[in-house]
């Protein structure tokens, strides 16, 4: 329907009248602001598109698509565009100063665009210039809305574009405005938190109406005050109907590895969702149930444990890989879960020279194929790769894995250490005293940073992208 919607524009175009290839430049023109105004809407998390498009996790691949192309798009768009005969959308005057703003938000989005596909910027950092992108895209609609056109702007082609581009503007200020800085989510507030080893779990009980989710979805947590307000994902652990939404999270970066430091009982935190489509237990009747964890890809089953009742279709064939018992997380309310024979558990640590291989896979299996058999997996991307492959060669129809990756780009993903030194330069330049050009301002600080310390790159899930336990630590 996306893809639908941004085509059609071609018949507006069909015959325009001017030099050259006037009619594909302006429609070029006009992929480009489409593609920006739908990646704006994906970007809303909206329910109904998250049912159309299949997940969140797909939501935001084609956000990202669709936000690089029209960076393409334009380009290919100023390459192209010739002198065009037709309806003016403004005076000349307007049409021309449109024209400049828009050259200069193309080269902002360049800029911009390049920032964010810098993966070493801390998250903070990377966040704002994000919400930057509104820009260049409300001057590229400007100018095409006052741009000479083969339609008047109050025909039914004129109406199809300006809708999109209001839409585009309407979903950005969504997001932006009334969803983070608004109507930021649910309240809830820190009733325990316990740590083990390089994992922490915490326990929140809800302010006022509790989060309903269903099994294997997750969430945005926003942390109030310590500097940690900027959302991060993660996936929900308790099971639908208990009281407290627990959450298993591994230190993976700036954000998650000082969330125990930070965070006391007491604390207010708001969570943002339910998203998210992975389901641990199956909707239909199957012959078997294998669920495959690597580390805190343990999360989305936590649950399920929890809310399946022993002898209730198939005994779920549990194997949780780990690095060593001893810091493997929910492990003794799996032993628990095994022993009531709610489970079939094997837990593979890797310290103990014990890692889940292909024939291993099949040896759990007891020589058995997958046909029939309900396949969830979350953890580590190498894991899950190898995985998924072996278990289709054993006939799985199907292997659910949802990855999630809001942040994506090139470059490596740098150390902490190195991480923490660009943002702590960051935001020193951007506390930093300046005094005002106008005559007798007194000296002031910027209130960006403001010396909180920035979160990195935290946005990365559990398995650099494949959704596990953690979301986005």
């Amino acid at each position: 329907m996306a893809v639908g919607s941004i085509l059609v524009g071609w018949f507006a175009f069909d015959g325009t009248i001017g030099d050259g290839s006037a009619g594909l430049a302006l429609f070029i023109g006009s992929v480009s602001i489409l593609m920006m105004a739908w990646s704006n809407l994906l970007a809303t998390r909206a329910a109904a598109l998250e049912q159309l498009f299949g997940g969140l996790d797909r939501m935001y691949r084609w956000h990202r698509w669709f936000g690089a192309l029209s960076v393409g798009a334009m380009w290919l768009h100023i390459q192209t565009v010739d002198d065009v005969k037709g309806i003016a959308g403004a005076s000349r005057d307007v049409a021309d100063a449109a024209e400049e703003l828009a050259e200069t938000g193309s080269n902002l989005l360049y800029i911009l665009v390049a920032i964010s596909l810098l993966r070493w910027l801390p998250y903070r950092w990377w966040r704002l210039s994000h919400k930057l992108l509104v820009l260049p895209y409300a001057f590229a609609c400007w100018h095409f809305y006052t741009a000479t056109k083969p339609y008047a702007n109050d025909s039914a082609w004129g109406l199809w574009f300006t809708a999109f581009m209001l839409l585009g503007l309407v979903a950005w200020a969504h997001r932006v405005l009334w969803r983070d800085m608004v109507r930021r989510g649910r309240a809830h507030r820190v009733e325990a938190i316990h740590r083990s080893g390089d994992t922490v779990e915490i326990a929140l009980a809800p302010i006022g109406e509790p989060l309903r989710h269903r099994l294997g979805q997750f969430a945005f947590l926003k942390v109030a005050g310590h500097g940690m307000s900027e959302p991060h994902p993660f996936t929900i652990a308790s099971a639908p109907g208990e009281r407290l939404l627990r959450f298993v999270i591994r230190d993976l970066g700036d954000w998650s590895g000082t969330l125990a430091d930070r965070l006391a009982v007491g604390d207010r935190v708001v969570v943002e969702g339910p998203y998210g489509r992975l389901e641990p237990l199956p909707d239909r009747p199957v012959d078997g149930i294998v669920w495959i964890a690597g580390g805190v890809g343990i999360t989305p089953f936590l649950g399920a444990v929890t809310s399946r009742t022993p002898g209730h279709g198939p005994t779920p064939l549990l194997l949780h890989c780990v690095r060593s018992r001893h810091d493997a997380p929910g492990l003794a309310d799996l032993e628990r879960a095994a022993a009531e024979g709610r489970i079939d558990l094997r837990v593979l640590a890797s310290e103990e020279g014990n890692r889940l291989t292909v024939d291993g896979l099949r040896q759990h299996l007891g020589g058995r194929d997958l046909r029939s058999t309900h396949v969830v997996m979350c953890g580590p991307e190498p894991l899950v790769r190898t995985m998924a492959a072996a278990c289709r060669d054993l006939g799985a129809e199907t292997v659910h894995v949802e990855g999630f990756d809001i942040r994506t780009g090139v470059g490596p993903d740098l150390s902490r250490q190195l991480s923490d030194v660009i943002a702590s330069l960051l935001d020193r330049w951007a506390a930093r005293p300046f005094r005002s050009r106008t005559a007798g301002a007194r000296t002031v600080t910027d209130g960006l940073g403001g010396g909180d310390r920035a979160p990195g790159n935290d946005e990365t899930p559990a398995g650099a992208g494949v959704r596990g336990g953690a979301k986005g630590n």
